[in-house]
């Protein structure tokens, strides 16, 4: 994988490399869920580094599902080791995973913006088909604006369904700098956002986030 992976992405390595990491983890081979986790051809989702992840290797995660206690897995990989790299699932394509009471909420997100893609509970519950989902959830989104008219109009159109949803909505708003949660967009133009990227978090004005401009 020569391009650089995206924060969220959806990853899969190969077996071989995942019998390395286990070897490397005694304490994460002796749960049987994570040990056969790429066996069972489920994915990782790429992170942000942290202080103890060895340079120039991918930061990855594993979120297991509150039957198994919500545990966060974190292990890094070469870029070698990873054979399919994948955008985190649509929405409307997880949405049948849903409970029922989500619906029309999802529908109403879809009509917003067709690209919306999930990256938390839901999405895992629809890639594994292990129950993360819980009365207390929320529904964790990627919203992709990539012109900057959408982008200045699409944190108040959030809003508006959000006031309604039967679920918190939480996530991004992607630009061109990276991804600010979509809460902090809707305040005056002077303020200062921060962007999540892939190497760590910046701030800069609301309006140039929205602009399309750049750290």
């Amino acid at each position: 994988m020569a391009d650089p992976l995206e924060r969220h992405a959806m990853v899969k390595p190969s077996a071989g490399a995942w019998t390395a990491v286990m070897a490397r983890h005694p304490e994460f081979a002796e749960n049987a869920i994570v040990e056969g986790w790429v066996r069972a051809g489920r994915p990782l989702i790429v992170r942000r580094p942290g202080c103890s992840d060895p340079a120039g290797k991918i930061p990855l995660g594993l979120p297991l599902p509150p039957s198994h206690g919500k545990r966060r897995i974190a292990v890094a990989l070469d870029a070698g080791e990873i054979i399919e790299c994948k955008p985190p699932p649509l929405l409307a394509d997880a949405a049948a995973a849903a409970p029922s009471a989500w619906q029309d909420t999802i529908d109403r997100l879809i009509r917003l913006c067709p690209e919306t893609r999930t990256f938390g509970s839901l999405a895992w519950q629809h890639l594994t088909g292990l129950p993360y989902l819980t009365d207390h959830s929320d529904l964790d989104l990627l919203w992709p604006a990539r012109a900057t008219a959408q982008a200045s109009t699409l944190p108040l159109e959030i809003a508006g369904i959000a006031h309604l949803a039967p679920m918190r909505l939480d996530g991004e708003i992607i630009c061109t700098a990276g991804g600010v949660q979509w809460r902090e967009l809707t305040g005056a133009d002077a303020e200062e956002v921060l962007v999540k990227g892939l190497s760590g978090v910046h701030s800069m004005t609301r309006a140039a986030f929205l602009a399309g401009g750049t750290p």
